[in-house]
């Protein structure tokens, strides 16, 4: 159980451990930065081998061999991705000990358990990663295909207990704490705990999405630029479909997410919304600057929030007048960063509309699917606005926590390393992060122009079908 709250004590510590403030903004920086690049990876690498086993399975069925050309490029790709994916988050985890011995020292044996679980879900990942990329010219087509469903079950479970970890730290639980020290550890209620549900889904939501329109961005280009073969509209048709068909339940999962912040994390929502003063019809202001008692130059929807949180304009919605000055979270920057998940989201479902639309089309006249210029042009966009939307979504759950880095538990600056120097490992990571993307472009583009790849003999002659 958790049986400490805000409170004075708690960032007492400060006097103690005096960390300077270029120091503790240099760790935040170095962990946010990793996080960010490694989100992105991470998420390619739980929605890419869905998107492969999708378009074998299809080719296996139709008997198309371009979907099957096209699963065997991007299990190339994923195999890339998986080891960048395996650097960084390696980096991450040095960093969780380097950078946070207050974190780790203190609550490790709490948090302990999903660590431990995601590294059993990444080898048995890895194993399979291994078997299904060797094994695509020794194994009959269906058998081959079922080495890569573990694959893509264990790369969600390793999502899920990572996720299960960040939770912990928006609602701690499982432990007691008794003059400072740790004592009475439940893992079990630590790892499932209320946070739990609402971030794992929306996170392995935002995974499938993200890895579903950045593909379909890129083939989106290349159709733009007149490639219109079946290879070229079958990598762009499965993944935006995939992408399109998620997204409305991302936004329903989204409003959970919320609905929980304003029970649990009210703190947070008041930051997200913008929300200054406690009270009933609170509207639902978008955009705005922060001003000394609230947003300035926003759009406002009378009793907007109060109806999404309670259903009704007398719902009423705890403000930061409730958190002393010292414990609000950054308004500007998670208002700014909600707004545009939300207006990332939206986005992405509109496309979804649209796609359903132009397949609707087709039903009736019976003809070919079309893809309008414009359309091709707004989906090529589409890759780069989830990332937009995934992004934010995370700074909206680390930055809406600040100061605390275990909510109501323990400051960043009690967790942070106090040695000195640590700008000198954030500029270190830089360089490292800058080399891994360049390489990691490098060899997908090598990848993607490069010599094509070996087709395996049952794959047959992609020229004979000239449309999806």
């Amino acid at each position: 159980m958790r049986t400490v709250l805000f409170g004075p004590g708690v960032l007492a510590v400060d006097a103690a451990r005096r960390v300077s403030e270029g120091d503790l903004a240099a760790a935040r920086a170095q962990m946010g930065f990793s996080l960010a690049w490694h989100i992105i990876v991470a998420c390619l690498g739980v929605g890419l081998p869905a998107l492969t086993l999708l378009a074998e399975w299809y080719g296996i069925r139709t008997g198309n061999p371009a979907h099957r050309l096209l699963a065997r490029r991007w299990a190339r790709a994923m195999g890339v991705l998986f080891a960048v994916g395996a650097v960084s988050g390696t980096i991450l985890s040095f960093e969780m000990g380097l950078l946070w011995p207050g974190l780790m020292g203190r609550f490790g044996q709490v948090i302990g358990l999903p660590f431990a679980l995601e590294g059993i879900a990444f080898f048995l990942e890895a194993i399979f990663l291994g078997i299904y990329l060797y094994a695509w010219d020794r194994l009959p087509p269906r058998r081959h295909l079922l080495t890569g469903i573990p694959i893509v079950i264990s790369g969600t479970v390793s999502a899920f207990f990572v996720v299960c970890a960040n939770a912990w730290m928006n609602q701690p639980r499982g432990f007691t704490l008794r003059d400072g020290k740790v004592v009475h550890v439940d893992p079990w209620a630590a790892m499932l705990n209320p946070a739990s549900p609402p971030q794992t889904v929306h996170m392995i939501l935002a995974a499938f999405m993200v890895a579903s329109f950045l593909a379909a961005s890129v083939y989106a280009v290349a159709l733009l630029r007149g490639r219109r073969d079946a290879y070229h509209r079958a990598g762009f048709f499965i993944p935006f479909t995939l992408g399109a068909i998620a997204t409305p339940f991302q936004i329903v999962v989204g409003d959970w997410a919320a609905r929980f912040l304003a029970d649990y994390q009210p703190a947070k929502l008041a930051a997200a919304e913008g929300v200054y003063r406690t009270g009933s019809h609170v509207p639902l202001t978008l955009g705005g600057v922060t001003g000394d008692h609230g947003l300035k130059y926003g759009l406002e929807i009378p009793n907007g929030l109060s109806l999404l949180v309670g259903y009704s304009p007398g719902t009423v919605v705890q403000g930061l007048d409730r958190v002393p000055p010292a414990l609000r979270p950054p308004v500007t920057g998670v208002h700014w960063a909600f707004d545009l998940m939300v207006a990332a989201g939206f986005f992405l479902l509109l496309m979804g509309v649209w796609l359903l639309w132009q397949w609707w089309r087709r039903h009736r006249a019976g003809g070919e699917l079309s893809t309008p210029r414009l359309f091709l042009a707004l989906a090529a966009l589409a890759g780069p606005a989830a990332v937009v939307a995934l992004e934010c979504g995370w700074s909206v759950t680390e930055l809406g926590r600040q100061p605390w880095i275990v909510y109501g538990v323990m400051s960043v600056r009690e967790a942070v390393n106090p040695a000195p120097g640590l700008m000198t490992g954030l500029w270190l990571v830089l360089v490292v992060y800058a080399a891994m993307t360049v390489a990691t472009v490098y060899v997908l583009r090598r990848l993607a122009r490069g010599t094509p790849v070996p087709r395996a003999p049952q794959e047959g002659d992609v020229a004979r079908y000239p449309v999806v």
